[in-house]
Parts: structure tokens; sequence; C-alpha cells
């Protein structure tokens, strides 16, 4: 059983990881299209990848390109997503 859950604690670490990485590449790319005028990425879309486990990548990604750093939404969510998203990590790591 113990190597069952060391399985899941690794694949539960390496999905986090992997969406964390793709939602601070898209709010740099986000932030590059807002420069140079272009086709934005939905903000919808930055908030649900930072809900389903990129909290991390999307509060690196806000404060490293200075973006979306004026918006409640964002200062306030991504945070308290990143807090919720620790925490179930930590406990499900001690179980």
């Amino acid at each position: 059983m113990k190597d069952i859950m060391t399985g899941m604690d690794q694949a539960l670490t390496v999905y986090i990881l992997a969406v964390s990485l793709l939602t601070w590449i898209l709010f740099g790319l986000d932030k590059w299209k807002a420069i140079h005028g272009k086709w934005r990425i939905r903000e919808s879309t930055l908030l649900g990848l930072s809900f389903i486990g990129g909290a991390a990548g999307g509060l690196a990604g806000m404060y490293l390109f200075r973006h979306k750093i004026r918006k409640m939404r964002f200062r306030i969510g991504v945070p308290l997503m990143l807090l919720v998203q620790a925490a179930l990590w930590l406990y499900f790591k001690s179980a």
C-alpha cells in the first residue's frame, strides 16, 4: 500500500509542476500579447488553470511578468488558491 501512495504522491507532484509551468508560460504569453496588441488569453483560462493546480505558476507569472497584479480577483484569488493547493498537497503527502 505504501508503494501505491508513493506513486500517487509522485504523480500529484508532477501534475502540479506541469500545470504550474503551463500557467506560468500562459501568463507570460498573455503579457507579451498585451504589449504587442495581439489577441489575448481569456482571464477565465488563466484563473481556471490556477484553480486546477497551477496557482504557484500563476502567482510566479503575475509577479515576474507584472501581469494582472492590479486586478483583485487575481491579486486575492490566486494566492488563496495556492494556499488551498499547498494544504491539500501536504495533506495527501502525509496520508
